[in-house]
């Protein structure tokens, strides 16, 4: 079979903008060739970008985005929220997890995420009993990718104690829990499903959750030595406060001197290090996962985003709680927080004339490749096919050329800019439809309607 060959006025390639690209997609579902050669081609529009990989999601809190917004007592905080997630959380089963997840991923396709990593530690029965399969939860999400069409990379969790002085699992957490053993016989069990849209990686909840003990053993286990890892890292205060109690060390620090931390790993939120934190996690090539609406709607605090990038630290971007799926919002709200904190703008571009939007666009990019393990978050030769075609009858596209285009997709608006959406080669948005949206929201609505009657 012959490539099929598409044409774009402006592509973002890995050096930037490329006038008059030609984009050759194999039978495979990744790119042929990336070239200017002339020839045929099917037009694709004005301004054709990479699809962006979402490398932090809990997919099953979709449902209850927006639901934790009334004031509780008054010290409301992360911690009085996740009693609010673990109570929505015993309700949901496999059925309502695979629609929740779907309806999810069809609204990331059309935000421009093509891939996402799921960090998933809704393992069990509310009693803590397995499911039969065992990975039932797992492959849920497995199925609600596949349907949706996006690429995933999925992330068992493991999750093994309530805190840092090691107390059992509370009632509402018996569900995430694993031993070691279990723990990595149900990764080995769900690499047998990877493919072309599927890596299986490893994802340790937190220090907290995860004893010194077992994270020594998972790391020493083979099918942890060249899959990507995981793990929420100094996200709040109180965690960096306990663990010093407990370790005598902050959480980051304690990780960089006990973990081989390398490009392999990525360090969600990491929002309280030090300068020297820091400067550890961008030398050891880490990918610092950024979930900006989240980390903002949980009041955890704000990334050391200046500090960080002239360390040359990488990053990502994640949806993490979906109180928003856009990737657009969370590379905005990044860089609208640390002008809010520095009283400056255009933080994120460190050099001058360097522009914010293609800045912290191309970081991401590659950040989220390298957490999600796929080859991908390029429009190159041998790439997986996924790419974005922004709508170039968009007002807020209007008179704009290549070197405008990013920083006014990022940051004029909020109407939908993303008009076609391709991930592994197959056109999964076409016109701002998804190519199945209507019958995945009504088992979506369906199923949060029992959950909530529940």
């Amino acid at each position: 079979m012959s490539d099929t060959v598409h044409r774009a006025e402006h592509a973002w390639l890995p050096a930037g903008w490329s006038g008059g690209t030609r984009i050759g997609i194999g039978a495979d579902g990744r790119f042929a060739r990336i070239d200017g050669a002339p020839g045929d081609g099917a037009a694709l529009g004005r301004f054709v970008l990479p699809g962006m990989p979402n490398l932090h999601s809990h997919a099953f809190q979709r449902a209850m985005a927006g639901l934790a917004e009334r004031r509780g007592r008054d010290d409301d905080s992360f911690w009085s929220w996740r009693e609010t997630m673990y109570a929505f959380a015993g309700r949901v089963g496999p059925d309502e997890l695979r629609a929740i997840a779907a309806q999810l991923y069809v609204e990331m396709l059309k935000a421009g995420y093509t891939q996402v990593c799921e960090f998933h530690y809704l393992h069990h029965r509310p009693d803590g009993t397995p499911y039969a399969p065992a990975e039932a939860m797992s492959l849920a999400l497995v199925e609600a990718a596949r349907e949706a069409g996006i690429g995933l990379t999925l992330l068992p969790t493991l999750y093994m104690t309530g805190g840092f002085d090691g107390r059992p699992l509370s009632e509402r957490q018996r569900r995430f829990g694993h031993a070691v053993d279990a723990f990595l016989a149900l990764v080995e069990r769900l690499r047998k499903h990877e493919g072309p849209m599927l890596r299986v990686g490893i994802a340790l909840h937190s220090l907290r959750a995860v004893p010194e003990a077992a994270l020594r053993e998972v790391l020493a286990a083979e099918v942890a030595r060249q899959c990507p890892i995981h793990i929420h890292i100094a996200e709040q205060l109180g965690e960096v406060q306990d663990c010093l109690a407990v370790r005598r060390a902050r959480p980051v620090e304690w990780l960089l001197d006990h973990a081989p931390v390398d490009a392999r790993w990525c360090l969600v939120h990491a929002t309280h290090m030090t300068e020297q934190e820091t400067r550890g996690v961008a030398a050891r090539g880490a990918v610092a996962g950024l979930c900006p609406t989240t980390e903002a709607n949980l009041g955890d605090g704000l990334f050391r985003l200046g500090e960080y990038l002239d360390a040359g630290g990488r990053l990502g971007i994640g949806s993490d709680s979906h109180i928003s799926v856009s990737p657009v919002e969370e590379l905005r709200w990044l860089e609208y927080g640390q002008r809010l904190q520095t009283r400056h703008r255009n933080v994120a571009a460190r050099t001058p004339g360097a522009s914010v939007g293609e800045t912290l666009w191309a970081a991401a990019l590659d950040g989220g490749a390298r957490a999600s393990g796929v080859a991908l978050g390029a429009l190159a030769a041998g790439a997986r096919a996924d790419l974005l075609v922004l709508d170039h009858d968009a007002p807020a596209l209007a008179a704009r050329d290549a070197a405008s285009a990013l920083d006014s997709f990022v940051f004029a608006g909020n109407a939908p800019l993303v008009r076609h959406v391709m991930a592994g080669g197959q056109w999964v948005v076409r016109d701002f439809r998804h190519r199945d949206e209507a019958a995945i929201a009504a088992r979506y609505a369906d199923a949060v309607g029992r959950l909530r009657a529940g």
